[in-house]
């Protein structure tokens, strides 16, 4: 499975679904982090169409927002957007091209620096943080970690958890480090 970037940062092979949750990047900044977050909207419902809802700013379908009123209704108005989600089958969605700066990580620090969403790339794996994820998606992420080496000088993998330490837990205990490092090492800062 190749998944590499085009010219424009817009990975060949993943669906799109474009989100206004983005802005430019800081001039002559690389982007050398990959931040690894979890998401399932409502929390351990899989397959819905509520996290493309949430990054793009739509209001949440009916059904969902009646059985999950208060849990869907803390992210009203919340901008918030990742480059990417794998969900539980390993289908592929980017959000931002990887040449913007998606608002993914908030409050931040990464090896003495602040404000990640400057030089990383936030990919979000559908599942929740205390809960394991399934081969495809780590499938997945290894080949989209090999095409996105490939173009950008990226260092290392951080889990949301360690770059907003306190604030954050995902992608959590479960996610097997061993499985998701075999290109970029994690580096916790």
């Amino acid at each position: 499975m190749r998944l590499r970037p085009d010219a424009a940062g817009w990975v060949l092979g993943a669906r799109r679904i474009a989100s206004p949750n983005f802005d430019a990047r800081p001039p002559g900044l690389p982007i050398v982090l990959l931040v690894v977050h979890c998401i399932s909207l409502p929390r351990g419902v899989y397959g819905g169409p509520q996290i493309a809802q949430l990054f793009t700013n739509h209001p949440f379908d009916a059904q969902a927002s009646a059985q999950h009123d208060a849990e869907l209704a803390s992210l009203a108005g919340l901008q918030v957007s990742s480059h990417f989600l794998i969900r539980r089958d390993g289908a592929l969605i980017q959000f931002v091209s990887c040449d913007a700066r998606a608002w993914h990580a908030g409050v931040s620090f990464w090896k003495g620096r602040e404000r990640c969403n400057d030089f990383s790339i936030g990919i979000e794996l559908e599942g929740v943080d205390d809960g394991p994820y399934t081969q495809a998606q780590y499938a997945v992420l290894l080949a989209l970690q090999s095409g996105l080496a490939a173009r950008y000088p990226l260092r290392a993998q951080a889990a949301h958890s360690d770059i907003a330490p306190g604030r954050k837990t995902d992608p959590g205990s479960h996610f097997d480090w061993t499985l998701a490092t075999r290109g970029l090492p994690r580096d916790p800062g």
